[in-house]
């Protein structure tokens, strides 16, 4: 089971990286706060074992992180 996860873990980083190029069009806060959060899910996805909470929870710490850091 932990490989499915690490599967699962690496095919939403490849995602993620594959729609930060649809960022082009973004502004610099809104492309921070995207790339803020998927990196914020991919932590939190890895810290607790895969688990929905962590992965949310680390996306929308992840988000006010990157949006609040291109003040």
């Amino acid at each position: 089971m932990k490989l499915g996860k690490r599967i699962a873990a690496g095919a939403v980083t490849v995602v993620l990286l594959a729609s930060l190029a649809a960022c082009e069009g973004m502004s610099r806060q809104g492309r921070n706060t995207a790339i803020g959060a998927g990196a914020g899910a991919v932590g939190g996805a890895v810290l607790t074992g895969g688990s929905t909470a962590g992965t949310l929870g680390g996306a929308a710490i992840g988000g006010i992180v990157g949006h609040e850091a291109s003040r």
